[in-house]
């Protein structure tokens, strides 16, 4: 017992020392928990707090999500809406341009920027912005055409006022260049532009017109000092015709001697054959008509649409001329050379082609056509006039048919230059000019035919009875007259060139053995045949120039035969005598 009881109070003791312990450790066990239930209670308001926070977040990433469709949004339309404003709007610098400038190189591009807002507000008229900028951008085109109309009509100012313009530099050097400003009129103020256009084809028309009669009543005088008229080829005894002129031929073809001026005129002593002077006005003719109607097709051709980026009409190249006035007066155009006489064909061909704009349509054609026509209308008439002069009365053959092949020449030029007004007025004077040539050959041939047949009268009074010097005489001038229509003719198969020339030496035969029939001596008759027939196919090979030309071989071998038949005549002849 006392054992227990001892453990039991050592026990006790122990405990009791360290109550002070136990209290303690409670007071700590105590203390944890209270910060267990803090910390429990600030974990549970934690948990609350991060509950709310990541409501916050979505929420949060909802707007975001808004915000950047929204951005996205405003990016797809920032482009197109800057745009517009761009285009519906005009530029403060554009606006002072038009308002407070004078018409000039800047405004080539600045009318071509106004433009094309201007077409474009009018497109988006459903845009308030638009609409409300309609009646600004209206103004700007109304003082842009009011300022434009002043500045093309005192552009065309000179050209009525003093025919010393040249029309060439104001054409290719200004008038062109400043195409654009009239598409412009042509597009957004017609009105104004067929004001512009009718003012220009008024004062060409007088610059032309002005031109054109000085020039042709200078060239009148010159032709009036040299008169020749036609004569058959029994009726003539100029010593002319009875030679070649290479020089006179010459003038059948654009590429030759150089043309007249009006100031030559004033020269009494100045003459030029009819043929010369002829040219020189067709030259000059086909030189500004053709250059006028590339100016014409050049100008005042205008897109429906509005010009982009580079594409501009192309300028009209400086073209070779001389003034028939020679500087004194009017600058009318001629490619050929006042000095050496040398014309580029091919080249001026050429470069018309490349400019003249071809028509689009039959309707554009016509335009251009009826502005060409109402400009040369009066200098038609002045060309009608002088080709009549030419032709009443009639010219020599010879010159005659060197105007045809000019003319034939000039028409080639002209389609090449692609004018059809042109091409169709010179191809009616070819009309009128080949029925008068198959009259004059025609005359010749009646006149040998009758000579042949001896009748007297009329032309050949003086002649009924024929002579060996006249009969020579008119062997040079059948050599002179086929050589020259050999050298005017490339083509062999034109009849009615080569069958009025066999008619004629079919007549020219019949009178040679008409007159040697004369002779009642064989051989002296046979002589005389071959002589005669020698003569010509000495002049046939002396003066002929086209030797290759198949007509004049044949030509050469038809006398070569009449003249062996009439050798071996002599040879027979001879020996009968003999006997």
């Amino acid at each position: 017992m006392s054992t227990e009881s001892s453990g039991q109070t050592q026990s006790a003791n122990f405990h009791t020392n360290r109550a002070k312990e136990y209290v303690e450790l409670h007071d700590q066990v105590q203390t944890s928990i209270g910060l267990l239930d803090s910390l429990e209670s600030f974990l549970s308001t934690f948990q609350k707090d991060l509950t709310a926070v990541a409501g916050q977040i979505s929420d949060l990433q909802d707007r975001s999500q808004d915000i950047d469709n929204k951005l996205k949004s405003r990016r797809r339309v920032e482009r197109p809406l800057s745009s517009l404003i761009s285009e519906i709007t005009i530029p403060p610098a554009l606006a002072a341009l038009v308002l407070d400038t004078n018409v000039g190189e800047p405004w080539i591009d600045a009318i071509e920027d106004f433009e094309r807002r201007l077409v474009l507000s009018k497109s988006r008229s459903r845009v308030k912005a638009a609409r409300d900028l309609g009646e600004v951008i209206e103004g700007l085109r109304i003082v842009a055409a009011t300022k434009l109309r002043g500045f093309f009509l005192a552009m065309f100012q000179p050209i009525r006022t003093s025919v010393t313009t040249n029309m060439q530099i104001l054409q290719t050097s200004i008038l062109l260049k400043y195409s654009p400003l009239y598409a412009f009129l042509h597009r957004q103020a017609r009105d104004v532009a067929l004001e512009v256009q009718r003012s220009y084809v008024g004062a060409a028309r007088l610059y032309y017109e002005t031109g054109f009669r000085r020039y042709s009543r200078s060239l009148g005088y010159v032709k009036s000092r040299t008169t020749e008229k036609f004569e058959n080829i029994v009726a003539s005894n100029n010593e002319r015709d009875l030679k070649l002129d290479l020089d006179r031929l010459a003038h059948s073809r654009i590429d030759g001697p150089s043309v007249t001026l009006a100031y030559m005129a004033d020269d009494k002593s100045y003459r030029e054959p009819v043929e010369a002077i002829y040219r020189s006005l067709f030259l000059v003719f086909m030189d500004n008509t053709t250059a006028e109607y590339a100016f014409l097709s050049a100008f005042f051709n205008v897109t429906p649409s509005i010009i982009t980026g580079d594409s501009k009409p192309p300028p009209l190249s400086p073209r070779g001329s001389l003034s028939p006035e020679g500087g004194a007066s009017l600058e009318l155009r001629s490619s050929a050379s006042d000095s050496g006489g040398q014309r580029v064909g091919s080249g001026a061909s050429s470069t018309f082609s490349d400019l003249v704009t071809i028509p689009s349509s039959k309707e554009e054609q016509a335009s251009y056509d009826s502005l060409w026509k109402q400009i040369f209308d009066p200098v038609l008439e002045y060309c009608k006039i002088f080709v009549r002069s030419v032709l009443e009365p009639k010219p020599p053959v010879i010159p005659l048919l060197t105007m045809i092949r000019l003319s034939e020449d000039v028409v080639t030029e002209v389609q090449k230059r692609r004018c059809p007004p042109g091409e169709h007025f010179i191809f009616s004077m070819l009309i009128q000019m080949w029925p008068v040539f198959r009259e004059a050959v025609s005359e010749s041939t009646e006149a040998l035919k009758k000579l042949a047949e001896g009748t007297s009268g009329g032309y050949f009074s003086r002649a009924t009875v024929t002579t060996d010097a006249m009969i020579t005489a008119l062997c040079r001038k059948y050599v002179v007259l086929f050589n020259a229509f050999v050298y005017l003719t490339v083509n062999e198969e034109e009849t009615m060139i080569f069958d009025n020339l066999l008619r004629l030496r079919n007549e020219l035969t019949s009178l040679i053995a008409q007159h040697t029939t004369r002779i009642s001596d064989p051989l002296s008759r046979a002589t005389a045949q071959s002589t005669i027939y020698e003569g010509v196919l000495q002049g046939l090979n002396k003066t002929t120039h086209h030797t290759a030309h198949p007509k004049s071989q044949q030509e050469i071998a038809f006398w070569a035969r009449l003249e062996e038949e009439a050798r071996r005549k002599i040879v027979s002849a001879g020996q009968t005598r003999r006997r």
